[in-house]
């Protein structure tokens, strides 16, 4: 029986070194200008939370969550406006290099995965993978 606890171990190294670390710093200087302006703290503190998921993303998952309502979708809207159309940008510019190099591929897969929960990630919760259905946890 393979030890996929180190199977994603590796990934993530190698993500780390290949593309997490320049991911999560935007994601970190998203999340500084958001708290800087005060009326987006809430797109910072996500943003935040999602520096987190991008810098070490294998064994974990985003799903919905169940009571997000309007306000995230209004949120979101306006997040794409002031960084998630950028943090997207990122995404793609970061998976060019790791399509090319032909051993990335599959993070450059993984890093095109990342685009929606840059453009969208109110009503979103980054869940460990583990579960044969990851669900939102309260």
């Amino acid at each position: 029986m393979r030890d996929d606890g180190r199977v994603k171990t590796l990934l993530n190294i190698i993500w780390l070194v290949l593309a997490g670390l320049w991911l999560a710093l935007g994601y970190v200087a998203a999340g500084i200008i958001c708290c800087v302006l005060i009326v987006t703290i809430p797109f910072g503190i996500a943003s935040f939370r999602i520096a987190g998921y991008a810098l070490w993303p294998f064994g974990r998952t985003v799903v919905d969550k169940p009571t997000a309502g309007a306000w995230s979708t209004i949120g979101n809207v306006i997040w794409v406006l002031v960084a998630g159309i950028w943090l997207a940008i990122g995404h793609v510019l970061t998976a060019i290099p790791l399509f090319v190099s032909i051993i990335g591929i599959p993070l450059g897969i993984a890093n095109l995965k990342l685009i929606p929960v840059s453009l969208l990630p109110l009503g979103k919760e980054i869940v460990p993978s583990d579960a044969p259905y990851p669900t939102y946890r309260h």
